[in-house]
């Protein structure tokens, strides 16, 4: 199997995971989602830390953060803990729809990302559809009477996280752990005021690790069900382009459009209806034009190898003419 189709692989399973994800912090809404944020947080560096000590590389995560190291992983670490509150907040507040639209429209912000960071370059139909995106946005706008900011923040973060990560010369699991580490103090300082008895997050009741074995298993196990998928975007990231990160990426909002609609029964106002037709329409139009260039390059290889062959094979029937 070639490295980009483990990548595809990886990407595969781990936007399966985060599309289901919304189910299981549906179950933690009574918990407000900046401790949610910080148990993610440290489970995932117990979890990422046990995975470096059996692989012997522990050593690695703060030789990564050593000189320059620092600010990408820091950077980074920014990026996917907004990422991941804006998601919390979002299924807990009942805006699962919203934050769909916004993995809907991170693969479009991957294509301006690839084009402005990596120079690639910005075909005609690639265009189109991030004007279509754009509209959808427009639309949505000015139907709801507010900006889905919601939406915009997770593209955005999502888009900048996968840019920052093919920068980081580190593996997947030591450039994650790193990661972790850089948030892990802030983590502990929240939680120790949410354990302090007079915490709170925007009026809800908080410190609820240690209350009830389910609130405390789920909060626990939020390290591996964030570490996995994350290890598994990371080692993608390092593997496929921009754009073919986010073809593979709909499955994820798929899976939380689903949840919102058939589990959550959120909204699905006319609006919506007609934002999401354009963002559908804009992905069809992509998918479309990624599968004619993948198909292109695929047959553009192959020729190249069958003149190689060919030449290889003439230069061989010379030497043993003469």
């Amino acid at each position: 199997m070639t490295e980009p189709m483990k990548g595809v692989l990886a990407m595969l399973t781990a936007c399966t995971v985060w599309g289901l994800s919304a189910l299981y912090y549906k179950m933690l809404a009574h918990v407000p989602p900046l401790e949610v944020l910080s148990h993610r947080t440290l489970w995932s560096l117990i979890f990422f830390s046990g995975v470096l000590v059996v692989q012997g590389r522990l050593r690695l995560m703060p030789e990564l953060l050593r000189g320059g190291g620092l600010w990408p992983v820091a950077l980074a670490a920014l990026m996917i803990s907004a990422n991941w509150f804006m998601f919390i907040y979002s299924v807990q507040a009942g805006h699962t729809v919203e934050a769909s639209l916004g993995y809907y429209i991170f693969p479009l912000v991957a294509v301006l990302i690839g084009m402005v960071a990596f120079k690639e370059r910005l075909r005609p139909l690639q265009t189109v559809a991030v004007l279509l995106a754009l509209l959808a946005v427009i639309v949505l706008t000015i139907g709801l009477g507010v900006t889905p900011w919601i939406a915009l923040a997770l593209a955005g973060t999502f888009g900048f996280y996968g840019m920052i990560k093919k920068r980081i010369s580190a593996g997947p699991v030591v450039s994650v752990s790193a990661e972790v580490l850089v948030l892990a103090p802030i983590a502990i300082l929240c939680l120790g005021v949410f354990h302090s008895g007079t915490g709170d997050f925007a009026g809800q009741e908080a410190g609820w690790f240690g209350r009830d074995a389910l609130t405390s298993g789920l909060l626990a196990f939020s390290g591996p069900l964030t570490a996995v998928p994350l290890m598994l975007f990371s080692y993608a990231s390092r593997r496929v382009t921009m754009a073919t990160l986010g073809l593979v990426q709909y499955i994820n909002p798929t899976l939380q459009f689903l949840c919102a609609t058939l589990f959550f029964a959120e909204p699905f106002t006319l609006w919506h209806q007609i934002a999401f037709a354009l963002i559908w329409i804009a992905l069809a139009v992509f998918s479309w034009h990624s599968f004619k260039t993948d198909r292109a390059m695929r047959r553009g290889k192959a020729q190249a190898n069958a003149a190689l062959k060919l030449a290889a094979s003439v230069g061989t029937s010379g030497t043993t003419l003469k």
